[in-house]
């Protein structure tokens, strides 16, 4: 019995699908209070007094232990950004339009929102800086190996280009919502929503309250989309909970959309100049870039992991001799940046490949030709890189880039991608296609731990570190459990994210749960089965090398009616058993950690094919290939879904998402009338190739990270089919592709 590969329906969707799901806003309670945050309308000013309404219970930074800050949870290159946390509420100071300033409770929501708004906030306007270049700077740091300047020196051609990035972020389904719920006598707190690294979230709560851990008991939820914002620990992280604990009553808040415009991480917005050198030939000698970060008006948990990572995998999956990044990290009055699905690899990878478009027209080669002459192959790897990022070294393992770009290229003809694009253009259109490379990280440690039991009725339950965010990762770890058991996946039940049941997990970002916490269970799992064997023998008399496991059922080889289940083994295991030996644990159960020393690195192509309307200056995606290396594909259906996924943000980021502010600072995007994101309408046919050619070495299942290779390349892949389309000379310049930039570059190239 198989289930690793197997197409198993996702064991999350019958819950679902009937209205069944524990989402935060499902949860309530007896008596719990509403809580509602009051939010800086300008962007940068001098907190000078807050009004408190009669009747009104309104918290400030006064009210609030001393010095609270979010602190950083990802710590990078040895840099102190203390001076730049940010705090709970703000105290003296507002640096952004949506931050909290002061939050009001009260029995009904609708009240609590009515007293907020007559809350009155008094500030002295200073300064904005809403220009990256003006801004502070709170970090900078480069990253790099080999001799860039004797590259350059002796190549033949120099390509320079800048590109920029614009700020946008992930908008999920379903807003953040919390409840606290408290014990009254000892000030125990229940905690409904807290999604992503529920660990991480209660130790720092704890911390910051003041009390032991083991009285924070953070519950798994559903979660309507995760994609880097959600789960993060927040202002409202803290504000609820500590209401709850001070006043012994239950504190429920819901986020609006309007608020999570302007209060959930942004990320993305990254100035390059990025210049790369070769020889007659078309051979990369070095490549080099300097960048400008906008990280908004504060160092939030991710702390600059997303500007580490955007030089760290810059090179991307090609033979680069010499590379030099430098980037500058500033902080303007705008909402506060963190990490967005596929962080620094979609803003990197997005101006790499348009360096790399530009550079192939001025050296006279096929833009595909000059990634196949500059791909590592199979032959160099494992190749390790001089540099490190997220505290690991960046070796890159198994893999072949250039067997997985042919295949692309061969199935998008295949598809009739080119074809469709020599009949668009036969008939008049503008039409265009991208192709883009792109090489990504998974399977980010330290660790992650899981435990596997096998119960008195044959039920096998998994308790890990995980949680679910929308990615089928109670689907994966349950096929998982039943390959390592060789049982059938309906018999598994996974709790994912529970602080209490399973203590130390590592959370579910950064495509790791599969390769880290599959890993984990794997393992546990396998130790139950060691377990099961060994007590079977006992009970059968039996070596344990005359034992096979068939479906569930322990029994002698060859003697088929010799036999027992994991049922009656359980049983064998309860206290007082005559086959338990002295000393020996009751139960039939192991827990086992997964350590990670390198990350895995997946990578893929991405293949755009274009319409541009030169008069409206519409982009229309009409097909789309993606091609990834995953290893190993535990259940393809979700992989082909992750990817599916991916694009559709991938193509909101390339054409129409973008947080845009005023000179006064203030946002232009609060409400979906101007942030504009992709609908059924706007997306095209999807063509999906996963490829399982290169199993990752460095854990058991040979997996790699499947959540974010949807995303990566999109926007390098759709800026070069607009490029291709309009036929210019330089880079597109700048993402989005809205309908106006596209409008400028068709003028800028007649």
């Amino acid at each position: 019995m198989t289930s690793i590969g197997e197409r198993v329906p996702r064991k999350e969707d019958p819950r679902l699908l009937r209205g069944l799901g524990r989402f935060g806003d499902d949860q309530d309670r007896v008596g719990q209070l509403w809580l509602r945050v009051v939010r800086s309308p300008v962007a940068h000013g001098r907190l000078v007094s807050i009004s408190r309404p009669n009747g009104a219970h309104v918290v400030t930074a006064q009210d609030l232990p001393p010095g609270l800050r979010i602190p950083v949870r990802l710590k990078v290159q040895d840099i102190d950004l203390s001076d730049y946390l940010q705090p709970v509420l703000a105290a003296d100071e507002v640096r952004y339009v949506g931050e909290p300033v002061a939050v009001v409770v009260a029995d009904d929501p609708y009240e609590a929102e009515d007293l907020a708004e007559l809350v009155q906030v008094e500030i002295d306007e200073l300064p904005v800086t809403v220009d990256t270049a003006d801004g502070v700077q709170a970090a900078e740091f480069e990253l790099g190996y080999g001799d860039v300047e004797a590259a350059f020196g002796k190549a033949d051609h120099v390509v320079q280009i800048e590109f920029d990035v614009g700020r946008h972020s992930a908008v999920p389904l379903e807003p953040r919502a919390l409840l606290a719920d408290v014990d009254p006598s000892t000030g125990a707190l229940q905690i409904f929503g807290m999604t992503k690294v529920p660990v991480f979230n209660r130790d720092v709560l704890a911390t910051m309250l003041g009390i032991d851990e083991n009285l924070i008991h953070v519950h798994a939820m559903d979660a309507g989309g995760g994609f880097g914002v959600r789960g993060e620990f927040y202002p409202e992280d803290f504000l609820v909970p500590w209401l709850a604990w001070k006043l012994r009553r239950p504190v429920k808040w819901v986020e609006d959309r309007a608020e999570h415009l302007v209060a959930v991480n942004h990320s993305r917005q990254q100035q390059h100049i990025i210049s790369v050198a070769f020889d007659n030939e078309g051979t990369l000698l070095g490549l080099k870039d300097d960048v400008l970060h906008d990280n908004g008006a504060y160092a939030r948990t991710h702390g600059i992991i997303v500007p580490e990572l955007t030089l760290a995998m810059l090179p991307g999956p090609y033979r680069v001799p010499a590379f030099h990044g430098r980037i500058r990290v500033m902080l303007t009055n705008k909402t506060p940046c963190g990490t967005y699905r596929a962080p620094g690899r979609f803003e990197g990878t997005s101006v790499r490949e348009q360096l790399l478009d530009v550079a192939a027209d001025r050296l006279g080669i096929d833009r595909v030709d000059l990634r196949r002459k500059n791909l590592l192959t199979a032959d160099e790897l494992p190749h390790t890189r001089a540099m490190s990022t997220l505290g690991t070294e960046v070796v890159l393992d198994s893999g072949d880039y250039l067997g997985l770009l042919d295949k692309a290229m061969v199935e998008a003809d295949r598809l009739g991608y080119l074809s469709q694009l020599e009949s668009l253009r036969a008939q008049g259109r503008k039409a265009g296609l991208g192709v883009a490379m792109f090489l990504e990280k998974s399977g980010l440690g330290p660790q992650d731990t899981a435990d596997v039991t096998i119960g008195t009725s044959g039920d096998v339950r998994v308790y890990s570190g995980g949680t679910s965010l929308g990615q089928g990762i109670e689907t994966i770890l349950a096929q998982v459990t039943a390959d390592a058991l060789t049982i059938d996946p309906a018999v598994v039940t996974v709790i994912n994210g529970d602080t209490m049941l399973q203590p130390f997990g590592g959370g579910s970002w950064a495509s790791r749960s599969t390769v880290v916490g599959g890993s984990a269970v794997h393992r546990a799992a396998l130790a139950v089965r060691e377990r099961a064997i060994k007590m079977a023998s006992r009970m059968l008399e039996v070596s344990e090398d005359d034992l096979e496991v068939t479906a569930g059922t322990i029994e002698v080889k060859g003697a088929p009616g010799s036999s027992v289940s994991y049922a009656d083994v359980a049983k064998a295991c309860r206290p007082g058993s005559p086959y338990l030996q002295p000393d020996e644990p009751a139960g039939l159960s192991a827990r086992r950690r997964f350590e990670v020393e390198h990350m895995t690195y997946p990578y893929g192509v991405h293949v755009a094919l274009v319409d541009v309307d030169t008069g409206t200056g519409q982009v229309k995606v009409v097909r789309y290939l993606v091609a990834y290396e995953v290893g190993r594909a535990i259940n393809p259906t979700l992989v082909e879904g992750q990817l599916l996924g991916g694009v559709a943000q991938g193509v909101g980021g390339a054409l129409l998402e973008e947080f845009r502010y005023d000179e006064a600072g203030q946002p232009q995007a609060v409400t979906f009338m101007d942030y504009l994101m992709p609908t059924a309408a706007e997306l095209p046919q999807i063509d999906i190739l996963v490829a399982q050619d290169a199993p990752a070495p460095g854990n058991p299942l040979g997996v790699k990270g499947a959540g974010e290779g949807g995303l990566t390349a999109a926007g390098g892949a759709i800026a070069g089919a607009i490029r291709d389309a309009l036929g210019l000379t330089g880079p597109v310049g700048r993402l989005p592709m809205t309908a106006e930039r596209v409008r400028g570059l068709d003028k800028e190239g007649k």
